[in-house]
């Protein structure tokens, strides 16, 4: 609509000035109807591109026939339709032969033109003042500007076909590159997962291997020691009850094919450990405790050791710090643990990330809690916060 009202607009411009081209042309009640015409087709002409130049060709050539209006908007239409080819025919190769045959039919147009041109009266160059033929510079200026014209419109089209799909390709990549990351999570979740079954096995095995043997005590002295078996069965109950609680706790994880560690399971008291062997990477580690402590249960206990030995891992791979403050507190219903750094900051934002996942994971198991983030001064801080009042139900 744009170009048919600018086309118009030219013919009735020039159509006052008199500045024809041509040395007759026909009524402005001819010249709009066929500017009209030339600019329709290019409603559709990202649909239709090849279709909408072939037709905007020929009714190009044949205004020029019936000398209407101006040379200028025919041409800024033809030269929109050559690059409309480029740079959205998806048939490369019927792309590149229509541009190339509506170029070559150009061209003889033109060269017919010259020759009619030459073969009439002659033209009248009153004011030529150069030092060439003013016929010989008119034809080499109409040659010159045409292969301008038409190279421009065809490297034009082919640059915006390049860049789009050069933009189609890499907005695929990055899809590509999320769907990886997504399912490189979903793997990183899955080992981690692994891992917290089978470390929740060894606890609630350690469970049942208590249950079996004060079972057998009890049932040795059921008759010689009622009361003796009456401890015992107290201490079954008890343990049935926390292995319960933590079964529950496994919120569907599963386990497959993994092999049962049977050693002890890492827990509160083996947090110095890890405290050393940061020390020993050249960390300066300080701790302190909060709160009354108490026992927790096994499963409790692990999930925090491994929330403190991913952090200070994190710490120690990541963060260029000198100094690591781990802090626990004892809370009425929760276990929570801070451990911040003075480094710059980068503990969760170089490498993969599945370090928080596998926190975040092992956390939500027991209805816990994660926060992750660089410190408003330094560092970066990870408070885990872990409930111990649990209701026990058998």
């Amino acid at each position: 609509m744009l170009v048919m009202l600018c086309a118009v607009e030219f013919v009735v411009l020039v159509n006052s000035m008199g500045a024809f081209v041509f040395k007759e042309a026909p009524g402005l009640h001819v010249q709009v109807p066929w500017m009209v015409a030339l600019s329709l087709p290019l409603v559709v002409r990202r649909r239709y591109p090849v279709a909408v130049m072939l037709v905007v060709s020929a009714l190009f050539i044949v205004a020029q026939s019936q000398k209407v209006a101006d040379n200028l908007v025919p041409s800024a239409i033809l030269f929109l339709t050559i690059y409309t080819v480029g740079a959205w025919e998806r048939n490369r190769l019927l792309a590149r032969w229509s541009r190339l045959g509506v170029i070559v039919a150009m061209f003889l147009w033109l060269g017919f033109s010259l020759v009619r041109a030459l073969l009439g009266p002659p033209a009248d160059f009153k004011d030529a003042a150069g030092p060439m033929d003013p016929v010989l510079a008119s034809v080499l200026y109409g040659l010159e500007f045409n292969i301008f014209f038409f190279v421009l419109a065809y490297i034009l089209g082919e640059m915006a076909w390049t860049a789009a799909r050069r933009q189609a390709q890499l907005s695929f990549q990055a899809e590509e590159l999320r769907r990886s990351q997504e399912q490189n999570t979903r793997g990183a979740i899955a080992a981690e997962r692994m891992r917290i079954a089978r470390d929740l096995h060894d606890v609630v095995a350690h469970h049942v291997s208590v249950m079996g043997i004060q079972a057998g005590a009890a049932r040795r002295v059921l008759d010689s020691d009622p009361a003796m078996a009456r401890d015992a069965l107290q201490t079954v109950e008890q343990t049935a009850r926390t292995a319960i609680n933590e079964l529950r706790g496994l919120l569907g994880v599963l386990r497959a094919d993994a092999e049962p560690d049977l050693r002890a399971a890492p827990g509160l008291d083996d947090l110095p450990e890890l405290f050393d062997n940061a020390r020993a990477a050249g960390l300066e580690v300080s701790h302190s405790v909060y709160g009354s402590p108490r026992e927790v249960s096994s499963a409790v206990a692990l999930s925090a050791y491994r929330v403190v030995q991913e952090a200070l891992t994190n710490v120690v791979k990541h963060a260029d710090a000198q100094h690591v403050d781990v802090r626990m507190r004892f809370l009425d219903s929760a276990l929570e643990l801070e451990i911040a750094d003075d480094g710059r900051g980068r503990s969760a934002a170089v490498g993969s990330g599945f370090g928080l996942v596998g926190m975040r994971e092992r956390l939500a198991v027991h209805g816990g809690s994660l926060e992750a983030g660089p410190r408003r001064d330094a560092g970066y801080l990870v408070r885990a916060s872990l409930p111990t009042a649990v209701e026990e139900k058998v």
